[in-house]
């Protein structure tokens, strides 16, 4: 695989949580695990969407202290539940999730791209104008459309837990500047049990890119331990998005 291939497949890809287009079916790589036979109960309009090259991680309902939620099973894998929204920057203002994390690795932090593989993750997908983005990246939009079937969202914008980096870290993915993360937890604080986040995302959005945000056109939960070759369970409970009036708005992941 050339090192051009290899930044789509590692990186751009986390992107792809929701477009406009149909996915193309690519012929299955040998590393990736076999479809199941039987599919996992899921949320509606949740959808499990493998990462090229990559084991799939498991998602499927579940409970914790008695509350449902979707479980996330990863043993060397990395891959997405998401699914496709379009809510206009105008309307959404917050988004509050819950998330419990069961195990990851101590080692691993979004510092080191080697590494960064994280227990919990709520990526969100924004759209935006990529005309005005720079002739490379736009090379990139193109080739990974052509690798994916579908093309990348203008912007990525993921909350993660971290093993070991401050609560508050920003980080440019060193893959795409296209993707950033704003760390929300630490393993230095782990507490246990289910733990709530309410974010402002238009002001999350644009402390990591500098600019205002655009439609949000897809949201996904990611629970990952491919770079490491460790393991990872999580469980994600409710996320809804709100807008400035605290009114849910279309999308919202309910049970």
């Amino acid at each position: 695989m050339s090192a051009f291939k290899k930044l789509l497949t590692l990186g751009w890809v986390v992107g792809l949580v929701a477009c406009a287009h149909h996915p193309v079916t690519a012929p299955e790589s040998p590393t990736v695990e076999p479809a199941r036979t039987e599919a996992a109960v899921l949320p509606q309009d949740w959808t499990d969407r493998e990462l090229p090259g990559k084991a799939r991680t498991r998602y499927s309902m579940d409970e914790r202290a008695s509350r449902p939620c979707v479980q996330a099973k990863a043993q060397g894998s990395a891959s997405l539940l998401r699914r496709r929204l379009q809510l206009p920057v105008d309307q959404l203002q917050e988004v509050r999730f819950e998330w419990w994390i069961d195990r990851f690795e101590s080692s691993r932090e979004v510092e080191d791209p080697d590494i960064d593989d994280a227990p919990a993750s709520l990526v969100l997908a924004f759209d935006g104008d990529v005309g005005l983005l720079p002739l490379r990246t736009r090379m990139l939009y193109e080739l990974a459309h052509t690798i994916m079937g579908e093309a990348p969202p203008y912007a990525t914008l993921m909350y993660v837990w971290d093993a070991k980096a401050p609560v508050g870290t920003v980080k440019v993915s060193p893959r795409s500047d296209r993707i950033r993360k704003i760390v929300i937890g630490s393993g230095q604080d782990r507490r246990g049990g289910w733990m709530r986040f309410s974010r402002n995302v238009v002001d999350d959005y644009r402390l990591a890119f500098g600019e205002a945000a655009g439609p949000l056109i897809g949201a996904a939960l990611m629970t990952d331990a491919d770079n490491g070759r460790g393991r990872a369970e999580a469980c994600y409970g409710p996320v809804q998005f709100l807008d400035a009036a605290y009114r849910e708005l279309p999308g919202s992941l309910r049970f």
